[in-house]
């Protein structure tokens, strides 16, 4: 692992696919931890699952940095995202 990846240089990963790995490090940390620092061959089944299951809530759940209005040429697009949370109530 290079030192670039340990201070948090995300080597030029998206920001969900940094955040995906992180997900996935943290589940895997905590799979160690529960298991003594050793995941069984036997294990890896429910462990894929675990790992599966944080990263189905990290995509349910992530949202985009939101840009400045003026990165965006499509002003229409802005309008129909800012209606569809009046609609919803997520303001």
């Amino acid at each position: 692992m290079s030192d670039a990846y340990v201070v948090g240089d995300p080597d030029g990963l998206s920001p969900l696919l940094v955040e995906l790995r992180d997900t996935v490090a943290r589940e895997l940390h905590a799979q160690l931890a529960m298991r003594g620092d050793r995941i069984e061959l036997a294990d890896l089944p429910e462990v894929s699952y675990q790992v599966t299951v944080q990263v189905e809530r990290t995509l349910r759940t992530w949202r985009p940095a939101r840009r400045a209005p003026t990165e965006s040429g499509f002003d229409e697009d802005r309008d129909l995202v800012d209606r569809s949370r009046t609609v919803t109530g997520d303001l």
